[in-house]
């Protein structure tokens, strides 16, 4: 591949994920706001926010947990919120795979930590993780208010979450890049609705 060819794909990448937060911008601003009020509903109550995925999703999990134990903004000093990554815990995670079999690796977490007024953030590009799918089938019988992070069609996730949003792509990585930028945009806003600074 000579440098012009390399250029070219750096171009049309870059004007994929431009198409795609255009499309983020015209179609999911309420659903997205939605979210948002949900997550400070869940927070103010007393609740804790459970993130799970899979890959880069989990990578995503751990992440926007992270913004929200510490902070978001370097500038805003605020008290730490509950928040956890269901994909992090090794020994849960390979247990619970031995044991139980990786679909419910997630699942189980949920029944030992989820409590009603919790919120579980699925996070699944597809829509069609088996174990998020199982989580969220978890998540429901504990009365546990799920929102989804999705791509595409949102597959079979998008019946079963409470509220999804759906990146209008089908490519991963614009996904991806797509759900870390409404998960910024989710803990910009509980930090300053939470704690009831103007935006």
């Amino acid at each position: 591949m000579d440098r012009s060819s390399i250029n070219q794909v750096i171009k049309d990448n870059i004007r994929e994920n431009i198409a795609v937060k255009q499309e983020i911008l015209s179609q999911m601003i309420q659903p997205v706001a939605q979210a948002a009020e949900k997550l400070v509903d869940c927070l103010h109550g007393g609740g804790k926010l459970l993130f799970c995925g899979n890959g880069g999703s989990a990578a995503d999990a751990q992440h926007l947990a992270a913004e929200l134990v510490v902070r978001l903004r370097s500038a805003v000093e605020r008290p730490a919120l509950p928040a956890l990554a269901l994909t992090v815990d090794s020994s849960v995670l390979t247990a619970g795979g031995n044991d139980y079999g990786f679909t419910q690796v997630f699942s189980r977490q949920i029944e030992a930590l989820g409590h009603p007024g919790d919120v579980l953030i699925a996070i699944s590009t597809s829509g069609n993780s088996p174990n998020v799918i199982a989580a969220v089938e978890t998540a429901r019988q504990k009365k546990i208010f799920v929102v989804g992070f999705l791509g595409g069609s949102g597959g079979k996730l998008a019946a079963l979450v409470d509220l999804p949003l759906t990146v209008p792509s089908h490519t991963t990585a614009r996904i991806q890049e797509s759900h870390i930028l409404i998960g910024h945009i989710l803990c910009l806003l509980i930090e300053e609705l939470l704690f009831e600074k103007p935006v």
